[in-house]
């Protein structure tokens, strides 16, 4: 190999092999110089270092011939050690390379990750001179194949997507149908066991929690956990190497591939938001050694610190326009490369926010919305973060769909019974034009929940009145108190029969709101055979049975009811819209595209505080062109009175009856009965459909 490094080229930040070299591009406006750092292939040894010979800008790059993809290497920058004025860098600290594809080896924890001293009194003022290179893995110079372009992707219009959230080996670290060797792996994520299951059950679209890679937190591995669900970043285009299976590195490619195959598309959880390197305390590992001042938004006036909307520390500077960069290079690969059909944007507010606060236009959407690549795939926001006017549902771009909690908290709290809460519930079933109807929004822009991992599973949301998480060591402080839940009197699982049922039909009653509503269902994992965490809503260090899913306990009736609720949604247009519904006359037969009745079948007195029960009937958008209009009119009884209580019929049309399409308190909810124009009885507790059906389709 020579071993005079070359100028090379600026204009592709990372490490790139040519078949005859490789070249080094990296990114920092305020360091002095870049060293890279050569490895053996087993990465205990540095072989080598070379000065980036070039500066264009802010990039420093070099071209090394002769060397092969596969090598390991990382960087070390020197500049100002200066936390005062917001600099970082320490040419003792190993640093990761942010465009790396690949990791080799594992973080090992030992106070030189730190680029101070922590035993000075001078605490992160101090300058620590221990090398971190044995204590952190090494980037791996790429091969051109690595990059080969994806295959086609599933094509699911938006109104049909049912979204499934999971956690790539919670998922399949107890699923008795996967192979052990495989189990909590990419490759185990696409058994053909896992994908069976999602297509049985109306899957179009599995979310995955982070798998970028990141960073065991030293505060959890001090007291034996785990940061098990993954939001703590330091590797925006590297696959997490503990989901690795025997296909190693390619695991990830090949999975999407075979969800590809099976019809289901891949949106991945991202966390562009904050990086595993934490506050001033916080390690050394790439970014904050890289340009730290350029990298992470700090306090004005106080750049020793760190801004801390996202609550981890740290706050990624996307407005930087090299930072935005990096995200918007890392979206792309992931898309392009990888083969993923859509994002997930946690604490997307911190994306969107400008020094003037958030701004539905600022420089992050605007960029990712005129992407060729990036405008084309299923973008969703988390809407909230901790920072300054952080709570920002139904503000983002028309392009996104976004969590929408209030929807979890709404139906939670209506079927538990709190005032008002009808109300609330009767916006969230028609998609939650309040929030969403606007810009020429779709109806699938509310991301419609009662669960994520975030929080209690179905299950728990109806055993526990109160969070039970002592096992993640901070004293049960941590996780949410307003979780709306209900235990039926008994805190914890019960064998009494009566509570059973109770629980059971809850739970029912919450999976079918979610379903019927207008807008974008997402199921939590685990979710539809009801999953326990026993009453922990805080699993983030659970990387033990707690986190992962119960598939031995599994509850086959609940599993065959979800089947149903996806069956039914599928089948009727009028649960699926696109445009919102206002009650506006359809030029196709002159009737209201949604109508709000009593259960004598007269207009609903909005104004009771105490409203328990409603019906609506449902009909295709009057604001669609008459030959766009949907033929489907489905009537919706919601109950939630301890008591049955008769429903009186909207007289059907001539021709026509109305047929019994589900109802939650029957075991067999989904048995079709044609009914006598007239009444029903609606059963305390419970949720009905009935179908308009021609008199000559019923038996």
């Amino acid at each position: 190999m020579n071993k005079r490094m070359l100028p090379g080229s600026f204009t592709r930040l990372g490490a790139h092999f040519d078949g005859d070299g490789t070249n080094f591009a990296l990114f920092s406006a305020n360091a002095q110089k870049v060293e890279l750092c050569l490895f053996s292939d087993d990465g205990l040894t540095e072989t080598a270092r070379y000065l980036l010979p070039e500066r264009s800008g802010p990039v420093w790059h070099g071209y090394l011939p002769g060397l092969r993809s596969g090598t390991l290497y990382g960087y070390r920058v020197y500049g100002p050690y200066a936390p005062e004025h917001g600099h970082r860098f320490n040419p003792f600290k190993l640093l990761l390379d942010p465009y790396a594809r690949e990791f080799r080896g594992a973080f090992r924890q030992h106070a030189a990750l730190l680029g101070f001293n922590p035993d000075d009194p001078a605490g992160d003022l101090s300058f620590s001179k221990l090398d971190s290179a044995p204590y952190v893995p090494k980037c791996v110079v790429p091969s051109p194949d690595d990059l080969v372009p994806a295959d086609v992707r599933p094509a699911c219009r938006a109104e049909e997507v049912l979204i499934y959230e999971a956690h790539v080996k919670g998922l399949t670290m107890q699923h008795p149908s996967v192979p052990d060797d495989v189990r909590g792996t990419y490759d185990g994520l696409a058994s053909e066991a896992v994908i069976e299951h999602l297509q049985k059950l109306g899957v179009t679209s599995i979310e995955l929690l982070p798998v970028h890679a990141f960073v065991d937190d030293d505060f959890l591995i001090r007291k034996g956990l785990r940061n098990y669900w993954g939001y703590n970043t330091i590797g925006f285009f590297v696959p997490e190497p503990r989901y690795h299976g025997p296909t190693g590195q390619s695991g990830f490619r090949d999975m999407v591939k075979r969800f590809h195959a099976a019809g289901i598309e891949v949106i991945l959880d991202v966390v562009y938001n904050h990086t595993a390197e934490g506050d001033h305390r916080g390690p050394t590992l790439g970014f904050r050694g890289i340009d730290n001042a350029s990298y992470y938004r700090l306090i004005q006036g106080q750049s020793r610190y760190y801004v801390n909307d996202t609550g981890t520390g740290n706050t990624i500077n996307a407005a930087h326009p090299y930072v935005l960069r990096m995200i918007l290079d890392s979206l792309r690969y992931w898309v392009e490369v990888m083969g993923v059909d859509g994002f997930r944007f946690d604490l997307a507010t911190t994306l969107g926010r400008e020094a003037h606060g958030f701004d539905s236009r600022s420089g992050f959407f605007d960029a990712l919305r005129q992407d060729p690549v990036l405008a084309n795939v299923r973008l969703i926001a988390e809407p909230w973060d901790i920072g300054p006017g952080g709570y920002q549902l139904g503000r983002f771009p028309p392009e996104f769909g976004e969590w929408n909690d209030r929807f979890r908290d709404t139906s939670r709290k209506y079927w538990r019974g709190d005032d008002h809460s009808a109300q609330e519930l009767a916006g969230c079933v028609l998609g939650s034009a309040g929030h969403f109807d606007k810009d020429g929004r779709r109806a699938v822009s509310s991301v419609n929940l009662v669960t994520a991992h975030d929080g209690f599973t179905l299950a728990d949301v109806t055993r526990y009145s109160r969070r039970h998480n002592l096992d993640n060591g901070e004293d049960g402080r941590d996780g949410h108190n307003a979780n709306f839940s209900d235990n039926f009197g008994v805190e914890g699982a019960s064998d009494d029969p009566g509570i059973q049922a109770r629980r059971s039909r809850r739970q029912r009653n919450l999976l079918a709101t979610l379903f019927l509503s207008q807008g974008t269902p997402m199921l939590l994992a685990g979710d539809e055979i009801g999953n326990s965490q026993n009453g922990n809503n805080n699993a983030y260090c659970q990387d033990n049975p707690i986190g992962w899913i119960n598939w031995e306990d599994r509850d086959e009736t609940l599993l065959e009811f979800v089947r149903g609720l996806a069956a039914l949604r599928r089948t009727h247009s009028s649960l699926r819209q696109s445009r919102f519904l206002h009650g506006a006359s359809r030029e196709l037969d002159g009737l209201r595209d949604v109508e709000w009745l009593d259960f004598d079948c007269r207009p609903l007195d909005w104004r009771d505080p105490g409203l328990s029960k409603f019906a609506l009937i449902l009909r295709g958008s009057g604001e669609l062109p008459p030959e766009n209009q949907v033929h489907d009119t489905l009537l919706l009884l919601f109950n939630r009175d301890e008591d049955s209580l008769p429903a009186t019929l909207t007289s059907a049309p001539s021709g026509y009856r109305w047929q019994l399409e589900l109802d939650t308190s029957e075991a067999d909810a989904f048995l079709k009965t044609r009914l006598p124009n007239g009444s029903l009885t609606v059963q305390g507790q419970s949720v009905v459909v009935l179908a308009l059906a021609p008199e000559s389709d019923l038996s």
